[in-house]
């Protein structure tokens, strides 16, 4: 009588993910992961980053270390970007968008200093709320540059259609469709800005 020893198959090797650690002799290969490149994400999406940034805090160098503080947590973070969920300037500017508001309400925090006592009985102004501004801001920087430069030009700056089409060469018509479609979206952009602070 013969007896055949026989090995049972071996269980199939787990699939990898960046918080395990694979046990001594097995053989784990990675799973395609999305990749975040920082220098081309810095170099492709930094300047708009920044400008975001500059225009939010009114504060070049508060602005550049927010941009800075955006790319260290999106390469903290790095695991998480799905592009199947939005692109990647979407995704970094989710990360601005909280990082600037973390900075307006560290500012917010900190004790104005006052140098005499004469500035005592200024009274104090009551402006706009930052994140209304920030919002704004936000929906700005998510329009095209020829809407955006539309609703600058007339809304911000003061320009009449007809300044503004005599300096750019651009149809009144044409300016006026713009200007309308601009608000449009900057007006949706500011209600889900509203629903989801909500």
């Amino acid at each position: 009588m013969t007896l055949a020893l026989t090995r049972p198959a071996p269980a199939p090797a787990p699939e990898w993910s960046p918080m395990s650690t694979p046990e001594p002799g097995v053989d784990v290969h990675p799973v395609d992961l999305p990749t975040f490149d920082v220098p081309s994400a810095f170099a492709e999406h930094g300047s708009a980053l920044l400008g975001f940034a500059v225009n939010a805090l009114r504060d070049r160098s508060a602005a550049e270390d927010c941009v800075q503080e955006t790319f260290l947590r999106a390469w903290r973070s790095r695991d998480s970007f799905d592009p199947a969920l939005g692109s990647e300037r979407t995704w970094l500017f989710t990360i601005q968008r909280r990082v600037v508001l973390d900075a307006l309400r560290a500012r917010a925090r900190r004790p104005a200093l006052v140098e005499h006592d004469d500035q005592l009985d200024v009274p104090v102004e009551t402006g706009a709320d930052p994140l209304d501004r920030l919002g704004i801001v936000e929906g700005l920087a998510r329009l095209s540059a020829e809407h955006r430069e539309a609703v600058v030009a007339v809304h911000l700056t003061g320009l009449s259609y007809q300044e503004f089409s005599a300096a750019t060469g651009v149809p009144v018509a044409t300016l006026r469709t713009r200007v309308f479609y601009a608000l449009r979206a900057l007006r949706s952009h500011l209600d889900e800005g509203d629903q989801t602070d909500a």
